[in-house]
């Protein structure tokens, strides 16, 4: 599978200034791609304005990303502001090549640090989706930092898992270290999306990364503002598993 990392510094919570900051990302593709992914609360950046900002799950957003998925011929992963049943959620939303809404997930995790969990509800529930045959778990920024969501991922015997964040630069270390080990215990890919560039009082420096089910780096950038493309293998992961079994072992879930 050959996947596209749109690692970009948003107009903070302008909408359409970064719709027109994306298009102008993508017109530098220079290849087909399969699967286009793209940070967390993709046109607003993080912010705590879950009422301003919310949609319906298939609103202005969804439109915008849908009309992508079609004009590319590929599938697309964002995050946006979701309104559901008089509730807030960070979600991210899976767009067939289509254009249709394949799945979606909410963030299990409001990060409690920056006060998310008083805009925003919490998730409820694990989301795998699948794209060629690839069966993919969804999550979003903080997850990261909790085990038991991925190894629940890694029971279903997913073969990628998608992180899409606005991680900063004072804990990018954290960042990166969680990805590697998500893809060392889980033996799977795990591709990470983050933002770039300055909003309110954080700066983010990106680290936008994949890692191979040894827990080795694919590709990762670090502050460019740039369309990234990698191609992945699900044979890897096959093999990794064949030859390593450790998930067979798991015991505790």
């Amino acid at each position: 599978m050959k996947i596209g990392l749109v690692q970009y510094s948003p107009v903070w919570e302008d909408k359409k200034s970064n719709k027109e900051k994306i298009s102008v990302l993508l017109n530098e593709k220079k290849t087909e791609i399969d699967l286009l992914i793209f940070p967390e609360m993709t046109l607003t950046g993080f912010t705590m304005h879950s009422e301003k900002f919310a949609e319906e799950i298939e609103g202005e957003s969804f439109i915008y990303f849908s009309s992508l998925a079609e004009k590319f011929h590929c599938d697309v992963i964002a995050g946006i502001i979701e309104h559901s049943s008089g509730k807030y959620f960070n979600s991210l939303i899976h767009i067939e090549k289509s254009g249709k809404l394949k799945n979606h997930y909410h963030k299990i995790h409001p990060f409690s640090f920056s006060n998310e969990d008083k805009h925003f509800s919490a998730g409820d529930k694990q989301i795998i989706t699948e794209i060629d045959n690839w069966r993919i778990g969804l999550s979003i920024c903080y997850d990261l930092r909790f085990p038991e969501l991925y190894r629940l991922y890694a029971k279903e015997k997913v073969h990628l898992i998608i992180c899409i964040a606005n991680w900063p630069n004072t804990r990018i270390e954290h960042w990166s270290t969680l990805l590697k080990a998500r893809a060392i215990e889980n033996q799977c890919y795990v591709v990470g999306v983050n933002r770039v560039g300055d909003a309110q009082v954080l700066h983010y420096n990106g680290f936008t990364s994949i890692c191979d089910p040894m827990g080795k780096e694919v590709i990762s950038v670090e502050n460019e503002e740039r369309l990234i493309v990698a191609e992945i293998h699900k044979s890897e992961v096959e093999d990794v598993r064949i030859k390593l079994p450790f998930l067979d072992d798991i015991s505790l879930i």
